[in-house]
């Protein structure tokens, strides 16, 4: 069954960039925008990274921390993270994407007439008491955090 507006955000430990744990939970108390993406350093990860990068002050002063979660290892976020100078957290979700699934982010993908599992491209908002207050399936990855910033009348 998929996550509906309302329901409690399923909790998840994973690993920050630095290899150290991460709980959803522990972050209770403040929003917290969740967004799932296919692989660090790709053409639309990257402006969607950009894009919550450009638009940070503005969330920070609201108080919304960010987690971006791909399969992609630590080595590979610290990179991505150095490269673009991402002020936010990115999280790993290895194989087989345990959290991406809790999400309904992980399943089937096509591309170019091949089928495979992936990461879906999802965001997801968990207001201050643990609940999912908006969710975000179709998502462009340019304009992602604006479009999070207007639904939510930040700016």
């Amino acid at each position: 069954m998929a996550l509906q507006i309302g329901d409690p955000a399923p909790d998840f430990t994973l690993p920050n960039q630095n290899g150290e744990p991460v709980q959803l939970s522990s972050l209770r108390g403040q929003r917290v925008v969740i967004y799932f993406y296919p692989k660090d350093a790709t053409p639309g990860c990257t402006k969607e990274a950009c894009n919550f990068r450009d638009r940070w002050d503005l969330l920070e002063q609201n108080g919304i921390q960010v987690l971006g979660i791909s399969k992609d290892n630590a080595a590979s976020h610290t990179k991505f993270i150095s490269k673009h100078t991402l002020p936010f957290t990115l999280l790993t979700d290895e194989e087989p994407c345990a959290v991406a699934s809790s999400y309904g982010s992980y399943g089937l993908k096509k591309f170019m007439g091949r089928e495979y599992m992936g990461m879906m491209r999802h965001t997801f908002v968990v207001d201050a008491d643990g609940k999912v207050e908006k969710i975000y399936l179709k998502v462009k990855s340019a304009s992602m955090a604006d479009d999070l910033i207007n639904d939510l009348n930040l700016g």
